[in-house]
């Protein structure tokens, strides 16, 4: 009789119970991370919102649209007109306004600064989505800015 596949049962209940609690863990480690979620509001028939949209999705966001208009949203998300642009999004708890570069919203979300959000006031031409084939390759300078919850605000970021 073969007795190397027998292991005394406390053995055994030992393996199988490792088993059973590392094999959720296993899946867990596995799963991807989801990338952020950005939920929009713009018009629906504005070519430079749809084109910052791309953009965020080129860089790693998923987007959720809204084509009702965005000035509704931007005063019920408390984002003072001062800073408004086209359109008018919320991630990860912050108000975005404009054509802020995906970048910065990434590093936004990394350094989660207690703030209400970005903005680009604006719409200035090289910014995401004001960057296209109409413009010739122009491009200001604007910048991104970090908006308090008070109103006030401060630059996050010069793009130049």
């Amino acid at each position: 009789m073969n007795h190397t596949n027998r292991l005394p049962t406390r053995r055994k209940a030992l393996l199988l119970g490792a088993a059973a609690f590392a094999a959720p863990l296993a899946v867990w480690a596995a799963a991807p991370t989801r990338a952020p979620l950005v939920e929009v509001w713009k018009s629906p028939s504005c070519g430079c919102c749809k084109d910052w949209v791309a953009h965020l999705e080129g860089n790693g966001f998923r987007v959720n649209v809204h084509d009702t208009g965005n000035t509704a949203m931007r005063e019920q998300l408390g984002m003072p007109e001062r800073f408004g642009g086209c359109h008018t999004a919320r991630v990860g708890g912050y108000v975005i306004e404009g054509h802020v570069p995906a970048a910065d919203i990434h590093r936004l979300l990394k350094q989660k600064p207690a703030a209400l959000g970005l903005a680009v006031p604006g719409m200035p031409i090289g910014s995401p989505g004001m960057d296209g084939p109409a413009y010739g390759g122009q491009k200001e300078a604007y910048d991104v800015l970090l908006v308090a919850r008070n109103g006030g605000a401060t630059v996050f970021q010069s793009h130049r």
